[in-house]
Protein backbone atom coordinates (compact mmCIF):
# COMPACT_ATOMS: atom_id res chain seq x y z
CA UNK A 1 0.00 0.00 0.00
CA UNK A 2 1.63 3.11 -1.25
CA UNK A 3 1.87 6.77 0.77
CA UNK A 4 -1.00 8.27 -1.32
CA UNK A 5 -3.56 6.00 -0.57
CA UNK A 6 -2.71 5.47 2.92
CA UNK A 7 -3.14 9.47 3.17
CA UNK A 8 -6.38 9.37 1.27
CA UNK A 9 -7.93 6.08 3.83
CA UNK A 10 -6.93 8.37 6.73
CA UNK A 11 -8.85 11.49 5.23
CA UNK A 12 -11.82 9.57 5.11
CA UNK A 13 -11.60 8.31 8.41
CA UNK A 14 -11.02 11.96 9.98
CA UNK A 15 -13.98 13.03 7.70
CA UNK A 16 -16.13 10.22 8.84
CA UNK A 17 -15.07 10.85 12.76
CA UNK A 18 -16.04 14.53 12.13
CA UNK A 19 -19.29 14.12 10.32
CA UNK A 20 -20.55 11.45 11.84
CA UNK A 21 -20.38 13.55 15.53
CA UNK A 22 -21.66 16.76 14.60
CA UNK A 23 -24.48 14.74 12.74
CA UNK A 24 -24.84 12.57 16.10
CA UNK A 25 -25.17 15.85 18.49
CA UNK A 26 -27.29 17.21 15.90
CA UNK A 27 -29.85 14.87 16.22
CA UNK A 28 -29.49 14.71 20.12
CA UNK A 29 -30.34 18.45 19.78
CA UNK A 30 -33.71 17.44 19.29
CA UNK A 31 -34.06 13.17 20.39
CA UNK A 32 -34.59 11.92 23.59
CA UNK A 33 -31.35 9.81 24.51
CA UNK A 34 -32.47 6.53 25.51
CA UNK A 35 -29.33 4.96 25.72
CA UNK A 36 -25.38 5.42 26.80
CA UNK A 37 -22.23 3.99 26.67
CA UNK A 38 -22.44 4.04 30.50
CA UNK A 39 -25.05 1.92 30.59
CA UNK A 40 -23.84 -0.67 28.49
CA UNK A 41 -20.54 -0.65 30.39
CA UNK A 42 -22.39 -1.08 33.76
CA UNK A 43 -24.77 -3.84 32.12
CA UNK A 44 -21.65 -5.64 30.89
CA UNK A 45 -19.95 -5.29 34.09
CA UNK A 46 -22.47 -6.43 35.89
CA UNK A 47 -23.08 -9.56 33.51
CA UNK A 48 -19.13 -9.99 34.19
CA UNK A 49 -19.98 -10.44 38.32
CA UNK A 50 -22.79 -12.99 37.58
CA UNK A 51 -25.05 -10.34 38.75
CA UNK A 52 -28.40 -9.86 36.73
CA UNK A 53 -28.22 -6.52 34.39
CA UNK A 54 -30.22 -3.61 36.36
CA UNK A 55 -31.12 -0.76 33.99
CA UNK A 56 -33.46 1.90 35.01
CA UNK A 57 -33.92 4.65 33.10
CA UNK A 58 -36.75 6.91 31.83
CA UNK A 59 -36.87 9.77 29.68
CA UNK A 60 -39.05 12.96 30.58
CA UNK A 61 -39.32 16.62 29.64
CA UNK A 62 -37.77 19.12 31.28
CA UNK A 63 -40.93 20.40 32.35
CA UNK A 64 -41.90 17.06 34.32
CA UNK A 65 -38.58 17.54 36.21
CA UNK A 66 -38.77 19.01 39.53
CA UNK A 67 -37.18 22.88 39.15
CA UNK A 68 -35.45 22.25 42.84
CA UNK A 69 -33.18 19.39 40.66
CA UNK A 70 -31.26 21.71 38.37
CA UNK A 71 -30.91 24.19 40.83
CA UNK A 72 -28.97 21.26 43.15
CA UNK A 73 -26.98 19.99 40.77
CA UNK A 74 -25.98 23.46 40.02
CA UNK A 75 -24.85 24.49 43.32
CA UNK A 76 -23.08 20.83 43.76
CA UNK A 77 -21.62 20.33 40.46
CA UNK A 78 -21.02 23.51 38.57
CA UNK A 79 -22.32 27.38 39.86
CA UNK A 80 -21.07 28.78 36.45
CA UNK A 81 -23.12 26.60 34.65
CA UNK A 82 -25.37 29.17 32.54
CA UNK A 83 -22.80 31.44 32.22
CA UNK A 84 -19.56 29.39 30.90
CA UNK A 85 -18.98 28.11 27.20
CA UNK A 86 -18.37 24.76 28.97
CA UNK A 87 -15.20 25.01 30.97
CA UNK A 88 -15.12 27.00 34.10
CA UNK A 89 -11.39 28.28 33.92
CA UNK A 90 -11.92 29.59 37.25
CA UNK A 91 -12.70 26.28 38.67
CA UNK A 92 -9.51 24.83 36.92
CA UNK A 93 -7.46 27.31 38.06
CA UNK A 94 -7.98 26.73 41.78
CA UNK A 95 -8.26 23.04 41.67
CA UNK A 96 -4.54 23.07 39.88
CA UNK A 97 -3.27 25.06 42.98
CA UNK A 98 -4.88 23.04 45.41
CA UNK A 99 -4.02 20.13 43.60
CA UNK A 100 -0.46 21.21 44.43
CA UNK A 101 -0.72 20.09 48.57
CA UNK A 102 -3.78 18.15 47.87
CA UNK A 103 -3.52 14.20 48.63
CA UNK A 104 -6.60 13.56 46.75
CA UNK A 105 -6.90 15.33 43.87
CA UNK A 106 -10.07 17.03 42.77
CA UNK A 107 -11.39 18.45 39.39
CA UNK A 108 -12.74 20.82 38.12
CA UNK A 109 -15.41 19.19 35.38
CA UNK A 110 -18.40 21.48 34.67
CA UNK A 111 -21.96 19.92 34.07
CA UNK A 112 -21.15 20.39 30.22
CA UNK A 113 -18.56 18.18 30.40
CA UNK A 114 -19.91 15.62 32.43
CA UNK A 115 -22.61 15.42 29.78
CA UNK A 116 -20.50 15.05 26.94
CA UNK A 117 -19.12 12.32 28.57
CA UNK A 118 -21.57 10.65 29.86
CA UNK A 119 -23.57 10.99 26.36
CA UNK A 120 -20.87 10.04 24.25
CA UNK A 121 -17.41 8.77 25.72
CA UNK A 122 -17.06 5.75 28.24
CA UNK A 123 -16.26 6.32 32.55
CA UNK A 124 -12.68 5.61 32.50
CA UNK A 125 -10.51 8.38 32.53
CA UNK A 126 -6.91 8.86 30.10
CA UNK A 127 -5.68 11.77 27.75
CA UNK A 128 -7.32 10.64 24.58
CA UNK A 129 -10.51 10.41 26.83
CA UNK A 130 -10.11 13.80 27.85
CA UNK A 131 -9.07 15.15 24.29
CA UNK A 132 -12.64 13.57 23.09
CA UNK A 133 -14.34 15.20 26.08
CA UNK A 134 -13.05 18.62 25.38
CA UNK A 135 -13.75 18.07 21.69
CA UNK A 136 -17.67 17.01 22.69
CA UNK A 137 -18.18 19.81 24.89
CA UNK A 138 -17.61 22.56 22.45
CA UNK A 139 -19.88 20.88 20.34
CA UNK A 140 -22.62 20.59 22.36
CA UNK A 141 -22.16 23.85 23.89
CA UNK A 142 -22.16 25.27 19.90
CA UNK A 143 -25.38 23.26 18.57
CA UNK A 144 -27.69 22.94 22.21
CA UNK A 145 -28.77 25.28 23.97
CA UNK A 146 -27.69 25.54 28.59
CA UNK A 147 -31.62 24.05 28.73
CA UNK A 148 -31.03 21.16 26.74
CA UNK A 149 -27.62 20.43 28.00
CA UNK A 150 -29.54 20.29 31.73
CA UNK A 151 -31.83 18.49 30.38
CA UNK A 152 -30.01 15.78 28.81
CA UNK A 153 -27.68 15.64 31.43
CA UNK A 154 -30.97 15.46 34.51
CA UNK A 155 -31.93 12.38 31.91
CA UNK A 156 -29.12 10.27 31.68
CA UNK A 157 -26.62 10.49 34.55
CA UNK A 158 -26.21 7.32 36.79
CA UNK A 159 -28.24 8.14 40.29
CA UNK A 160 -27.45 4.63 41.44
CA UNK A 161 -26.63 1.08 41.13
CA UNK A 162 -28.41 0.86 38.05
CA UNK A 163 -30.30 4.09 38.13
CA UNK A 164 -29.90 6.27 35.15
CA UNK A 165 -31.99 9.82 34.75
CA UNK A 166 -33.80 11.76 37.67
CA UNK A 167 -37.56 9.77 36.68
CA UNK A 168 -36.13 6.71 37.61
CA UNK A 169 -34.05 7.73 40.64
CA UNK A 170 -37.50 9.39 42.00
CA UNK A 171 -39.17 6.07 41.59
CA UNK A 172 -36.31 4.04 42.82
CA UNK A 173 -35.07 5.95 45.72
CA UNK A 174 -37.58 7.69 46.77
CA UNK A 175 -41.27 6.44 45.56
CA UNK A 176 -42.50 9.29 43.08
CA UNK A 177 -41.71 11.18 40.04
CA UNK A 178 -39.63 13.26 39.57
CA UNK A 179 -42.46 16.08 39.07
CA UNK A 180 -42.68 15.43 42.88
CA UNK A 181 -39.05 15.99 43.90
CA UNK A 182 -38.29 18.06 47.09
CA UNK A 183 -35.60 20.38 47.57
CA UNK A 184 -34.41 18.24 50.29
CA UNK A 185 -34.64 15.35 47.74
CA UNK A 186 -32.61 17.15 44.86
CA UNK A 187 -29.76 18.22 47.36
CA UNK A 188 -29.42 14.37 48.35
CA UNK A 189 -29.74 13.25 44.77
CA UNK A 190 -26.65 16.19 44.14
CA UNK A 191 -24.86 15.01 47.52
CA UNK A 192 -23.87 11.88 45.70
CA UNK A 193 -23.28 12.77 42.39
CA UNK A 194 -19.57 12.33 42.64
CA UNK A 195 -19.99 8.73 43.40
CA UNK A 196 -23.77 7.40 42.84
CA UNK A 197 -22.60 3.70 43.32
CA UNK A 198 -20.82 4.51 47.16
CA UNK A 199 -23.35 6.91 48.31
CA UNK A 200 -26.88 6.36 47.90
CA UNK A 201 -29.65 9.40 48.51
CA UNK A 202 -31.96 7.42 49.60
CA UNK A 203 -30.04 6.18 52.98
CA UNK A 204 -27.82 8.95 53.41
CA UNK A 205 -24.81 8.75 55.21
CA UNK A 206 -23.68 11.31 57.75
CA UNK A 207 -21.66 12.80 55.16
CA UNK A 208 -23.79 13.03 52.77
CA UNK A 209 -26.43 14.34 54.92
CA UNK A 210 -23.92 17.92 56.14
CA UNK A 211 -23.62 17.63 52.03
CA UNK A 212 -27.13 18.12 51.43
CA UNK A 213 -27.26 20.64 54.13
CA UNK A 214 -24.39 22.93 51.90
CA UNK A 215 -26.13 22.48 48.57
CA UNK A 216 -29.71 23.53 49.99
CA UNK A 217 -27.98 26.61 51.43
CA UNK A 218 -26.23 27.35 48.10
CA UNK A 219 -29.23 26.75 46.42
CA UNK A 220 -30.57 30.25 47.63
CA UNK A 221 -27.77 31.95 46.40
CA UNK A 222 -26.82 30.49 42.86
CA UNK A 223 -28.97 32.20 39.85
CA UNK A 224 -32.25 30.62 39.48
CA UNK A 225 -31.98 28.07 35.86
CA UNK A 226 -33.61 28.73 33.50
CA UNK A 227 -34.36 32.07 33.77
CA UNK A 228 -38.17 33.02 34.01
CA UNK A 229 -38.30 33.88 30.04
CA UNK A 230 -36.34 30.52 29.41
CA UNK A 231 -38.80 27.82 31.09
CA UNK A 232 -39.99 26.23 27.74
CA UNK A 233 -38.91 23.01 27.37
CA UNK A 234 -36.62 22.61 24.63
Amino acid sequence: MNLRKLLRILRNLILFFFISTVTTVIVYRFAPVYITPLMVIRSVQQIVKGESPAWHHKWVPFDRISPHLPMAVIASEDNRFATHNGFDFIEIKKATKENETRKRKRGASTISQQTAKNVFLWPQSSWVRKGLEVYFTWLIELFWSKERIMKVYLNSIEMGKGIYGAEAAAKYKFHTTATKFSAGQCALIAATLPNPIRFDSAHPSPYILKRQGQILRLMKLVPKFPPEEKKKDK
